[in-house]
């Protein structure tokens, strides 16, 4: 266990998790960290409990009002036990190549695929923080576009039907003391990998409608704190950025790979471990309209990847404030993902 008390192993998670009891248990104090308040008076006490109750619900001493333990959660409305959520949001936060919905089936012995599906998506919309700020700030900050799926056969160069991915990611530079800091040299001493000197640190990504000056410029004033010094291609939708309030960088690259890998290298390299990841992990099968709740997840994991038990905590405590989308609204595509 860590100072915080979060598991940081299976055999861990598993002691402090072993049933939907301690689960309810971990939920209610992420919900109610200063104890239970009651939705409807506002009133703070400990609550009835009914203990033959399949599903947690806790009742008002003063006013009898009913409260369920998932409601306005992603789990809410949902017959699956809680247990099966905890594993869940376990297995998409811990594990570096995430889960395909049939892998995630498969894992939790759940019956139906729609199930998993559905289980997937909802947390993955409790993995933007609604406060989150822009990165940047001290760190300069890379920001460029790829293309995304859509894959086209005689038409062209095939990017008709390719999703606009917008990416940014602080640059960011480890302290001389820090240990295995490779300074002068990158190469594995003794079988030890050295740890680079420069690295990447926050990632924002999004989905844009094209590749204009409005939806570059609105991503970057998202996603970037004012101020920041921003490190763009010579693209002209990235011209007036300078004029908003940012310090910016510009190099024309001209298909040079050796010029991109110095100027832009590390959201190159983000961009290309995520087509790795979309063709690895899920086969390539993301339909555009849910390909930013995809992004969210990667992103999540990305920003944590030093901590990843802290990142099931959050996961959790952003599902338990966070609205779900619908059975019907995923498989419709009348749900609109949160951004990243």
């Amino acid at each position: 266990m860590d100072p915080r008390g979060f598991p940081t192993s299976l055999p861990e998670f598993q002691k402090v998790f072993p049933d939907s009891a301690a689960c309810a248990k971990y939920l209610e104090s992420v919900r109610w960290p200063d104890g239970f308040s009651c939705p409807a008076c506002r009133h703070i006490g400990e609550p009835y409990r009914f203990r033959t109750r399949s599903s947690t619900v806790l009742r008002c001493r003063e006013c009898k009002t009913n409260a369920s333990l998932t409601a306005g959660t992603v789990m809410q409305s949902s017959h699956t036990p809680l247990s099966i959520w905890f594993w869940g949001a376990y297995l998409v936060t811990t594990q570096t190549p995430g889960q395909s919905a049939l892998q995630f089936q498969r894992q939790l012995g759940l019956s139906r695929y729609e199930t998993a599906f559905q289980i997937l998506h909802k947390l993955r919309s409790g993995m933007v923080r609604p406060d989150r700020d822009g990165i940047g700030g001290e760190y300069p900050v890379e920001v460029d576009e790829c293309l995304i799926g859509g894959k086209t056969v005689g038409e062209g160069r095939g990017v008709q039907h390719k999703a606009v991915v917008m990416g940014a990611v602080e640059v960011r530079q480890r302290k001389n003391g820090e240990h295995r800091a490779a300074s002068r040299r990158q190469e594995h001493s003794e079988g030890i990998p050295l740890k680079k000197l420069v690295y990447a640190g926050r990632l924002r990504l999004r989905v844009v409608s094209a590749r204009n000056t409005a939806d570059l410029t609105a991503f970057v004033m998202d996603s970037v704190a004012k101020g920041s010094v921003v490190r763009t291609d010579m693209y002209r939708g990235y011209d007036t950025l300078g004029s908003l309030g940012y310090v910016h960088d510009s190099m024309k690259l001209g298909g040079d790979p050796e010029g991109a890998g110095k100027h832009l290298p590390l959201i190159h390299l983000v961009f290309s471990n995520l087509k790795t990841w979309i063709l690895g992990t899920h086969h390539g099968a993301i339909g555009h309209h849910h390909l930013q709740a995809y992004l969210n997840e990667y992103v999540f994991r990305f920003n944590r990847r030093f901590y990843p038990m802290t990142a099931f905590n959050s996961v959790l405590g952003l599902a338990a404030h966070a609205v779900p989308p619908t059975y019907d609204q995923l498989y419709s595509g009348t749900w609109k993902h949160p951004a990243s």
